[in-house]
């Protein structure tokens, strides 16, 4: 691919944005490799999407990352999409190439990749309790079912959505799934926990669950609980994981291998990894070298 020679345009589309760590560490990365991108994070209303993606062809911008509530919009939206992209029918990483708009999913690998190296689980035979039913969630969902786990259950707050998600990942994987809705009882809680050994937070009302009122006590042993969120200090998830006496994985991990994918699949350049972690660093997160078991005063990720 050419480089270019002016500064070139890439973007987060999503609602809300105004959090998000991912035009630092993209930014961070431009200038380590000295590639003349500029990366900006914009609000876009759900209804205003397609809007949002024709404006930033319009100025040639390169692509464009999207995040939540766009990303099945987007797959829609998408002229070609790349397989694991269409397998969830969830979309994160934009391409505009040749007058095409190629549809990508850096998601779902980049959360396997963060269980096996940080966390250091094989998700092989895992049995997996998925907590939303999202973007995000469908493209763990599916990577997971790709990668031998043994079955995975669903519960979301709608609970259509959450049965879609089952039938693909059964339809396109063989791996058993099912769905339910959210249990708002803490004695449904406990069979459900009881039964599983990866627990993934995927919901986007996260940060007001309470958490430390579930019976983590059942979790089998050697269980993972991670988290597709990030926060400085620690999401409330990864914080009662550690409090309960368990192995928690914080979301700034699958933030940055899914930004490393998408930056190679924008300039075709391998990210600077350390770079990008540094820049993450620097607004507060890895806090920790990663997920532990915790002590008695847990560490916050």
């Amino acid at each position: 691919m050419t480089r270019p020679t002016q500064p070139r345009l890439l973007a987060l589309l999503g609602d809300p944005v105004a959090h998000s760590l991912s035009p630092a560490m993209q930014n961070a990365a431009f200038q380590a490799t000295g590639l003349p991108y500029v990366y900006i994070a914009a609000r876009v209303e759900r209804e205003r999407f397609g809007e949002a993606v024709a404006a930033l062809r319009l100025l040639e911008a390169r692509g464009a990352n999207v995040t939540a509530p766009h990303k099945e919009r987007a797959a829609a939206l998408a002229d070609r999409l790349a397989p694991e992209a269409e397998r969830a029918g969830s979309v994160n990483t934009l391409v505009f190439e040749g007058g095409r708009i190629l549809g990508y999913n850096t998601d779902g690998a980049a959360f396997c990749r963060a269980v096996a190296e940080v966390a250091r689980v094989d998700v092989k035979g895992r049995r997996v309790l998925l907590l939303g039913a999202g973007g995000a969630a469908r493209s763990v969902a599916m990577a997971l079912a790709e990668r031998g786990v043994e079955r995975i259950h669903i519960v979301n707050r709608t609970p259509a959505r959450a049965l879609d998600l089952a039938a693909r990942v059964e339809a396109l994987t063989g791996v058993p799934a099912a769905a339910e809705e959210w249990p708002d009882e803490q004695g449904r809680w406990q069979p459900l926990l009881a039964a599983h050994d990866l627990v993934i937070q995927a919901t986007s009302a996260g940060a007001a669950c309470p958490w430390d009122a579930l019976p983590w006590d059942v979790l089998p042993e050697g269980a993972l609980l991670a988290d597709l969120a990030y926060a400085p200090g620690g999401t409330p998830f990864v914080r009662a994981a550690h409090r309960a006496g368990r192995k928690g994985l914080p979301g700034e991990w699958m933030l940055l291998y899914q930004g490393a994918e998408a930056f190679r699949l924008w300039t075709g350049v391998e990210a600077p990894l350390e770079a990008m972690r540094a820049a993450l660093a620097g607004a507060g997160l890895f806090s920790g070298a990663g997920p532990s078991a915790p002590s008695p005063e847990p560490p916050l990720f």
